[in-house]
């Protein structure tokens, strides 16, 4: 599968069903994972149903069922090669408004 092409409502889909699989590998209730994340149960069938979440709601639920390290492939650090800090003579820290052309 693609997963370039997938739309927003796909991805969520995609990601709830990986948690409610793990849920259940794990064996544990939809109310016990709810109670000890500190969200509400339909907020926690939504993510799961793929119905929209928010990321606390996703950050709080990957807590419990023990998969945090799932975070860091959504934002993984950014790297600059050696090659390119040594042709970079300064490293921007803002972005720069774009000037426009005026006619």
């Amino acid at each position: 599968m693609n997963t370039e092409s997938l739309t927003t409502q796909e991805w969520e889909r995609k990601i709830g069903d990986q948690i409610r699989s793990l849920r259940l590998c794990k064996n544990i209730e939809q109310t016990t994972v709810a109670t000890q994340s500190g969200v509400s149960l339909s907020a926690l069938k939504n993510l799961e149903s793929g119905k929209g979440a928010s990321i606390k709601t996703l950050i709080k639920v990957l807590r419990v069922l023990d998969r945090v390290q799932w975070l860091t492939t959504l934002a993984p650090p950014i790297t600059i090669s050696p090659l390119q800090m040594l042709t970079r003579k300064n490293i921007r820290m803002r972005a720069r408004h774009r000037k426009t052309d005026e006619i």
